[in-house]
């Protein structure tokens, strides 16, 4: 086949992108801002990648939320069992870990990276690095800042595929900065948020001081409906960790609406309220009400430090109160904290703005893939799996379009 394709962003959707495209004997070029491709692919895989999840299908869709119809689609197409038959296919066997997520057996993201990118460029895909994208010209030639110096790339009845992730980590290139270049251009946005985040507590200096950097283990969080159990760490700004990432999407939310919103903190999900009253009011003579905790309920350092810092004083001297707070601990979350400290975003280009085919409406020819499409997803392998999904659904959607203009016979 004949034809060739411009693509902006070496993440993982612009690589997929990359991979659809030349598997179909299209001529590929793509351009990235930083000095090497896949560099927040390689960060979140250094404490191991979790590429997906092995759950139901039907589950696993429903964790992109509201977006879920949208989303569904690409799945269908590139879903988590075709991504890891996607990973063997690069020599990189995956297993299924205790909680459902599905892991590269060495746990690395190199390697399978590496693999990667040496078909890519076996297939003809031609990288260029340190070309920053700086939108269009007056007569719809691509600029780019590049170690050359300013440049001009022809368009002309090229497909564009834009995979330039979304606003958080600005370090490793998902800095936001086509905003503005595609609302020229009359693109829908929604404003890009920080999702998957920490956010801000106004903690005591005493607090703050002692327990910053510690985590909090076996709690459950309740937030509205939503019920979940895992761990947290208290930071110098408030609290971060996967059981807080796993609800940040309606705490964002609520905070957004509200102002503030409140977490409830169960620190001991293994005893009843009726087992902690018993245990509390048992006397403790002369012991002192830490010690009675921790002898009689199991509360004791940061948690505890979390009970004198959110229950009332006057809880201290009831039972039953006291059990109460430490069943449903009040936790005042003031702020998600900014979006480049964000593990990922939410807003982008919105579903309206194109076609089943991922093809801008207001823009022929030019698609859009990745973190910055506006739908978002918890960690545990969906973020990852809708990128690759995604840029593969971009890569067909090119193709079609290129045959449909006869650029390829």
């Amino acid at each position: 086949m004949n034809g060739n394709v411009i693509i902006i962003g070496g993440g993982p959707a612009g690589l997929m992108a990359a991979e659809v495209l030349a598997q179909a004997g299209v001529s590929v070029d793509l351009y990235d801002a930083m000095p090497s491709v896949g560099r927040k692919f390689l960060m979140a895989g250094k404490s191991g990648l979790n590429l997906t999840h092995a759950e139901a299908f039907a589950t696993f869709v429903s964790r992109y939320g509201e977006k879920r119809d949208w989303v569904a689609p690409w799945l269908d197409d590139f879903g988590p069992e075709a991504l890891r038959d996607w990973a063997r296919g690069l020599g990189v066997d995956t297993f299924v870990g205790s909680s459902g997520r599905v892991f590269p057996s060495d746990m690395k993201a190199a390697p399978l990276l590496r693999a990667w990118l040496h078909r890519l460029r076996a297939t003809g895909v031609r990288f260029h690095m340190r070309h920053r994208w700086l939108g269009w010209d007056e007569q719809g030639d691509l600029r780019f800042a590049a170690p050359t110096g300013a440049i001009k790339v022809g368009a002309g009845k090229t497909a564009i595929i834009l995979a330039l992730g979304g606003g958080s980590w600005a370090r490793l290139g998902s800095d936001g900065a086509w905003v503005p270049l595609l609302q020229e251009r009359a693109v829908a946005i929604a404003p890009l948020k920080p999702a998957n985040c920490g956010f801000e507590i106004a903690w005591s200096e005493h607090f703050r001081a002692r327990f910053a950097g510690q985590p909090v283990k076996s709690v459950v969080a309740t937030f509205g409906e939503q019920r979940r159990q895992g761990d947290f760490v208290i930071t110098r700004h408030g609290v971060e960790g996967s059981l807080i990432y796993a609800l940040s999407a309606p705490l964002r939310d609520a905070i957004e609406s509200h102002g503030h919103a409140t977490l409830l903190l169960d620190l001991a999900p293994g005893k009843t309220l009726e087992r902690l009253i018993q245990e509390i009011a048992h006397p403790r003579g002369a012991r002192s009400m830490a010690s009675h905790l921790q002898s009689r309920v199991g509360i004791t350092g940061v948690k505890a430090g979390l009970l004198r810092e959110c229950a009332a004083r006057d809880d201290y001297a009831d039972p039953a109160r006291l059990a109460a707070a430490i069943k449903a601990l009040p936790l005042r979350l003031d702020a998600p904290r900014p979006l480049d400290e964000a593990i990922s975003s939410a807003g982008g280009v919105m579903a309206a703005s194109l076609d089943n085919r991922l093809m801008l409406r207001a823009l022929p020819g030019v698609f859009c893939a990745g973190e910055m499409l506006d739908w978002e997803a918890p960690t545990g392998g969906y973020l990852l799996t809708a990128c690759f999904a995604s840029g593969h659904a971009a890569g067909r959607g090119a193709i079609a379009w290129l045959q449909s203009n006869r650029s390829i016979r």
